[in-house]
């Protein structure tokens, strides 16, 4: 009897030991799987980050007297989204901004302040030496002038740019499998080559890339400042997606869609700096926007931005960043842009 109950007992440990076993070479190779991928995505990072870099005029902004350390250092950053569909074939003097948004990161808190600018917005162009449309701007010199004009609009320093065109937005939302959004109406939008094909409808759904964009660019249903939110919102939708858990074997497809698609003067490791805001998921970020009214005087649509809550806002960014302290009396004269008034100048159309 003593016999057959140690042969089951032992069975039952061989069993034991053998799952035990299994388990961790499973757990082993799911390990060395993992850091397999990682090593790979860091190198398909590096990759095309070196693609994608390329410095507008110069590295960092004039506004600064140190070169900032993104791993340290508060810091902006410049989101242009270009309008060069290949249906409008504009060339580089008449393509234009279509989205604008500066994102200020503090280190300390590892906070978000995303600012959008609306696209009519009436602002002095240094480069032209006029006010027009801040979509005018790259028009003017392409992103070193789109940088100078949004430094002298909102006088902090631009520390770097991401800029992305309508390709690469579609295919990284496509390599999310979507995105969640609250769509706000129905609507028939135009698509990436402004042919009337995506049919957005109302209501908390997932948006492939197009219809992302489609809701993104819509301009005429409602008006800048809401607009301006819905690209807020989206952004928001994309960094919620990229920084789930799910999203982790799609990294690799992110990557890619990116692509060519986008420049940046940010290095490799300048980018992986910014890995820390994400570390415990998607950070705080606060949506901020620019009030005004709208403009039809002289025969061209423009946003007039007031300025009174254009001068709150440039005291939000600046005490974000750490240049200023209180934010009860930020503006002291001091700055090293200053706020010239012209008469515009030059005419272009309306869209």
């Amino acid at each position: 009897m003593r016999r057959k109950e140690f042969r089951k007992h032992s069975k039952g440990s061989s069993k034991k030991k053998l799952a035990l076993k299994i388990s961790l070479l499973l757990a082993l190779s799911l390990l060395l799987s993992l850091t397999a991928y990682g090593v790979y995505l860091t190198k398909k990072v590096e990759h095309a980050a070196n693609n994608a870099y390329e410095v507008a005029g110069q590295k960092g902004s004039t506004l600064r007297d140190n070169e900032v350390q993104p791993v340290s250092d508060n810091v902006s950053i410049l989101f242009i989204g270009v309008d060069n569909s290949e249906a409008r074939n504009q060339g580089e003097r008449n393509t234009r901004t279509d989205a604008l948004m500066v994102a200020t990161l503090n280190n300390k808190d590892k906070s978000v302040k995303l600012l959008s600018i609306p696209r009519d917005s009436y602002v002095y162009i240094p480069e032209a030496g006029y006010e027009d449309k801040i979509t005018h701007a790259y028009g003017h010199g392409g992103t070193r002038v789109t940088i100078e004009t949004v430094e002298e609009l909102l006088e902090i320093p631009i520390d770097y740019y991401v800029k992305m065109d309508f390709n690469a937005f579609i295919d990284v939302v496509d390599a999310l499998d979507g995105i969640t959004v609250d769509v706000p109406f129905n609507r028939l939008e135009k698509d990436e080559n402004d042919r009337r094909t995506v049919q957005l409808t109302k209501g908390l759904q997932t948006l492939d890339g197009r219809h992302a964009l489609a809701l993104a660019r819509t301009r005429y249903v409602d008006n800048d400042i809401e607009r301006g939110k819905r690209q807020q919102m989206i952004l928001e939708a994309v960094i919620d997606k990229a920084t789930s858990a799910s999203s982790f074997t799609k990294y690799g497809d992110v990557i890619d869609a990116v692509g060519g698609n986008m420049k940046t003067d940010m290095t490799f490791d300048e980018m992986t700096s910014f890995f820390n805001y994400i570390k415990g998921g998607k950070p705080q970020i606060d949506s901020l926007s620019l009030t005004g009214d709208d403009d039809m005087s002289t025969g061209t649509y423009y946003w007039i931005l007031d300025e009174e809550d254009l001068e709150e806002t440039r005291d939000i960014l600046k005490a974000h960043l750490g240049l200023t302290t209180d934010t009860s009396n930020l503006s002291d004269g001091s700055s090293s842009i200053q706020d010239p008034t012209h008469t515009a100048q030059g005419q272009y159309d309306e869209d």
